[in-house]
C-alpha cells in the first residue's frame, strides 16, 4: 500500500477513528486502525468490539493495500505535522513497518497483520430511515445528561430511542434515566421509522456519535435491529451494539398532576443554584426552593461550612412551597432548556417535579425532590 493525503483529512479521518479506541485492552490489534487503500479513496476503521467507525477521506492511491498500526500513535504523528502539508504512507508487510513521511519528518511505525483486525459482522437493520443532524443532536444532547452510572443498572447506562405516540401524533422519542432525574425529548417521526425496535443506545455511542453531527443540515441514515444501531453519513459509519436488557416503564414516573406553576428565567436560575451551592456540602448539595406569590428563595445550610441565600422575581400564583433538590441535578436540567424560561410543575415536597420549556412539551424533564 502506498498512498498520499493531505494532512488535514488525515487528521479528521483518523481522529474520529481513534476515539473509539479503548487505550487500555489485552488485544493488542483493537489499538490499531485499519487503513484500506483503493481506487481514489483510504478508509479508516476502528472498534473495541462494541462499536466501530469507519472513516473516508480521498486520496492518491499509489498502490492499493491494507495494513493496520497504531491508532493513537498515527493520530499525535499527524496532529504534530504542520498544516497543509502532505503526507505519505507506505507499508512494507515483509518487514512489518508502516512509513509515514511528510516534508522531511519520517516515521517507522510497527504494523500487525490486517487478517488479524476484527471487522464487526454485518446485520439485517429492520428499519432504516433518514434524520437531520440537528434533530439527532437535540434528542441525544438534551437526554444524555440523565444517563445512569451505576454499572449494576446496565440496562439504563444508555439513551432509549423508541418510537412512541406523542400530543400531535407518532414521535421518535429519546429516553434517558438514572432513578433521580429523567429526560423524555421527542421530535417528529422520520419517514420509515414507524416500525423499528426500541434499542438504548450506550453512553460510549452517544459521545462519539456526536462527533458525526457537527452540521445541522446533514442528512444522517439511521438503521436499526434488535441487536445493533448504525448512523452513516456519506463519509463516516458509526456501527453500535446496542444494550442488551428492557428500558423501564418510564411513563409511569412522569408525574401527570403537578399544578403548582413557576415560570423562571432559565438562565438566571441556574446561575443562581450554581451560586448557592458553593457552600453546601458535596455530598448531598442539598438546595432548598421556599416559593410564595412571584417570589422564590434559594437557600442552602451547610453547617460545617456557612450558609446562603437568593431571592429571584418569578411567576407564581400558588400556595407557598418549600422543596429540596440536588444542586448539581438542577442545574443541569436548567442547561438543557433553550427558551428563555423554564416551567416547573409542583405536586408536594416530597413528589417528582416536572419541568420543560416554556409551553413546548416536546422536551419534559423529571427530577426526585431531596429532603433539607
Amino acid at each position: 500500500m502506498k498512498i498520499s493525503i493531505e494532512r488535514a483529512a488525515l487528521l479528521d479521518a483518523i481522529s474520529k477513528a481513534q476515539s473509539v479506541v479503548e487505550r487500555r485492552n489485552t488485544i493488542p490489534i483493537l489499538a490499531n486502525v485499519l487503513i484500506e487503500a483503493e481506487g481514489s479513496n483510504v478508509q479508516f476503521r476502528a472498534t473495541d468490539l462494541d462499536i466501530e467507525v469507519v472513516d473516508k477521506a480521498a486520496a492518491q492511491v499509489e498502490r492499493a493495500g491494507a495494513t493496520t498500526v497504531s491508532a493513537v500513535m498515527l493520530h499525535e504523528i499527524v496532529r504534530k505535522l504542520p498544516d497543509g502539508a502532505l503526507v505519505s504512507l507506505s507499508d512494507d508487510p515483509a518487514a512489518g513497518r508502516l512509513s509515514v513521511q511528510a516534508g522531511r519528518s519520517n516515521f517507522n511505525l510497527a504494523t500487525l497483520p490486517k487478517e488479524d483486525f476484527p471487522v464487526m459482522a454485518s446485520s439485517e437493520y429492520s428499519a432504516n430511515f433518514a434524520a437531520k443532524a440537528g434533530e439527532l443532536k437535540r434528542l441525544f444532547d438534551k437526554s444524555k445528561f440523565a444517563i445512569s452510572t451505576e454499572e449494576t443498572r446496565y440496562y439504563l447506562n444508555g439513551v432509549y430511542m423508541h418510537t412512541a405516540t406523542g400530543e400531535d401524533g407518532q414521535v421518535l422519542r429519546c429516553v434517558a434515566t438514572d432513578g433521580h432525574r429523567l429526560a423524555r425529548i421527542d421530535t417528529v417521526l422520520p419517514e420509515g421509522a414507524a416500525g423499528m425496535p426500541g434499542v438504548i443506545v450506550p453512553r460510549k455511542t452517544v459521545n462519539e456519535l456526536r462527533k458525526l453531527l457537527d452540521d445541522d443540515d446533514a442528512e444522517i441514515a439511521v438503521s436499526v435491529s434488535e441487536t445493533k444501531v448504525r448512523f452513516a453519513t456519506p463519509a463516516v459509519t458509526l456501527t453500535s451494539k446496542v444494550i442488551d436488557g428492557t428500558f423501564p416503564d418510564y411513563t409511569r414516573v412522569i408525574p401527570m398532576g403537578n399544578t403548582r406553576r413557576l415560570e423562571v428565567d432559565a438562565k438566571e436560575f441556574a446561575k443562581a443554584v450554581d451560586r448557592v451551592a458553593t457552600v453546601s456540602s458535596e455530598r448531598s448539595r442539598a438546595v432548598k426552593l421556599s416559593l410564595d406569590e412571584d417570589r422564590l428563595v434559594l437557600s442552602v445550610n451547610a453547617p460545617d461550612a456557612g450558609a446562603a441565600e437568593e431571592e429571584l422575581a418569578v411567576a407564581y400564583g400558588d400556595e407557598p412551597l418549600e422543596i429540596g433538590f440536588n444542586a448539581k441535578y438542577l442545574q443541569e436540567i436548567a442547561d438543557q432548556v433553550d427558551r428563555e424560561n423554564a416551567v416547573f410543575l409542583f405536586n408536594s415536597s416530597g413528589d417528582p417535579t416536572l419541568m420543560r420549556e416554556g409551553n413546548d412539551t416536546s422536551a419534559v424533564y423529571v427530577v426526585m425532590p431531596m429532603r433539607v
